[in-house]
């Protein structure tokens, strides 16, 4: 742990509100909390006067990025989540904390959700299911920051209880944008808003007036998605059922087997409907404790997703009802966020003011213990040895080479060395993909 002085430290906990940069010296890392496919995400705490707010450091690799970035994809969907996070403002998206960037690592933090994801509390239940009011409860939550990043003309095409955490107040915070994409207006692209990192769509030069969000009491800024359209506000997105005329499409396959749109699956082209689709099997599993189109692997999961109807059991029901409109194959049917916020399922609930007086079923406690971090060399080695482990006989070499240079220390130092060892050791086999079943660590 990095003991500098306070007024250097204070400094430190006020860049991080800020949303600047990270620095290792004054950032005390407690332990991994997940890892995915590019980078590792770990508890941290900003070291400053008093306790410094808890924070999750998703770090990747940047060894990992040259070797993937052969069509420099990687790195665009790696720049273009630090991007949008810099300009959300909403309760229930993460804030930007601040960048970290090494020799080795690059990243970014946001604040750390207490209560874990969706996911992991749906299971801690008895049937593993929730009731339709709990259902209710985060469906509109999942409503609202859906219609919120469709406004920004981004369509998140990730959407599954793994990434839906639960932050210290009870709410629903969505996280994990690397699959994520900017959607421009199609008919007149002269309109379209500057070119992202990971965009596909050239700068324009002209600009249309923007509207204001609808959601502009939760989003103090009311910023756009690009510096150079901050003075316009947010781009004029089409929210009805043109949207699918007006915007263009994306042909990328991403996400997540089990909750991917027929029209990824198919190569047709997908736009804001892939996140409804997404919603429908979101709510599936939480109230019947599965997802509906689960096979024995993944070419019998998507011919399900193409061909097989949702089996809802159980009487009609007004949440039924909508997940079976959310599940329509034909996304041009499908239902859009106008219709799903007028459904019977979300009878007398008012919108403009839901976050303001919902009441979360479920609050959870602060149980983190503060520890000795480990530093910057410890972290670079670890993320090193999850994306480029050993073999066995160079971990036997290591082994004996370490072995040989702690019989020179004193019993003290050895002792010392070994507890430290062992619980970086405790990192790297809970979340090698063997031990991805681990509950106590989130596999993004």
């Amino acid at each position: 742990m990095y003991s500098g002085d306070s007024d250097s430290s204070s400094d430190s906990g006020e860049r991080v509100r800020r949303g600047e940069t990270l620095d290792f010296q004054n950032l005390n890392v407690v332990s991994a909390v997940g890892r995915g496919a590019k980078g590792v995400v770990f508890l941290a705490r900003v070291m400053e006067k008093g306790n410094g707010d808890w924070l999750a450091l998703k770090v990747v690799s940047k060894e990992l990025l040259r070797k993937k970035n052969r069509n420099k994809g990687s790195c665009k969907r790696v720049s273009f989540e630090r991007h949008i996070l810099r300009r959300f403002d909403h309760p229930l998206l993460p804030r930007f904390r601040g960048a970290l960037d090494t020799d080795q690592l690059t990243g970014f933090a946001i604040d750390y959700c207490h209560g874990g994801n969706l996911h992991l509390l749906r299971k801690k239940q008895p049937e593993k299911t929730f009731s339709e009011e709990t259902v209710r409860f985060y469906a509109v939550e999942l409503v609202l920051v859906l219609e919120y990043l469709h406004n920004f003309g981004v369509v998140y095409r990730d959407l599954k209880p793994e990434n839906i955490m639960i932050q210290e107040s009870g709410h629903i915070m969505l996280v994990d944008f690397d699959l994520s994409k900017k959607l421009y207006l199609r008919s007149t692209p002269s309109s379209s808003c500057n070119s992202s990192p990971g965009s596909d769509s050239s700068p324009e030069k002209d600009r249309r007036k923007r509207r204001p969000s609808r959601f502009s009491c939760y989003c103090h800024s009311g910023i756009s998605l690009y510096d150079s359209d901050i003075p316009n506000q947010l781009n004029a997105i089409p929210t009805s059922r043109s949207m699918s005329d007006s915007v263009e499409k994306s042909n990328s396959f991403v996400g997540t087997e089990e909750y991917v749109a027929p029209e990824v699956i198919s190569g047709e082209g997908h736009d804001f409907a892939v996140d409804w689709w997404s919603l429908g099997i979101v709510l599936h599993e939480l109230i019947y404790g599965t997802t509906p189109f689960k096979g024995a692997n993944r070419k019998e999961t998507f011919h399900r997703i193409i061909t097989k109807e949702p089996e809802l059991s159980g009487a009609t029901t007004p949440l039924r009802d909508l997940i079976k409109k959310l599940l329509e194959k034909d996304p041009e049917r499908r239902i859009q966020v106008k219709d799903i916020k007028s459904h019977d399922f979300f009878k007398g609930v008012k919108w403009d003011t839901i976050l303001e007086i919902s009441r979360p079923p479920y609050i959870p406690q602060n149980e983190i213990k503060d520890s000795t971090g480990f530093s910057q060399k410890d972290v670079e080695s670890f993320v090193h040895r999850i994306f480029f482990p050993k073999s066995k006989e160079e971990e036997d070499k290591t082994n004996k080479r370490e072995a040989k240079n702690n019989e020179k220390e004193n019993y003290e130092n050895e002792e010392n060395d070994k507890k430290e060892e062992s619980n970086k050791n405790v990192w790297v086999d809970m979340l090698n993909q063997n031990s991805a079943k681990d509950e106590n660590f989130l596999i993004f």
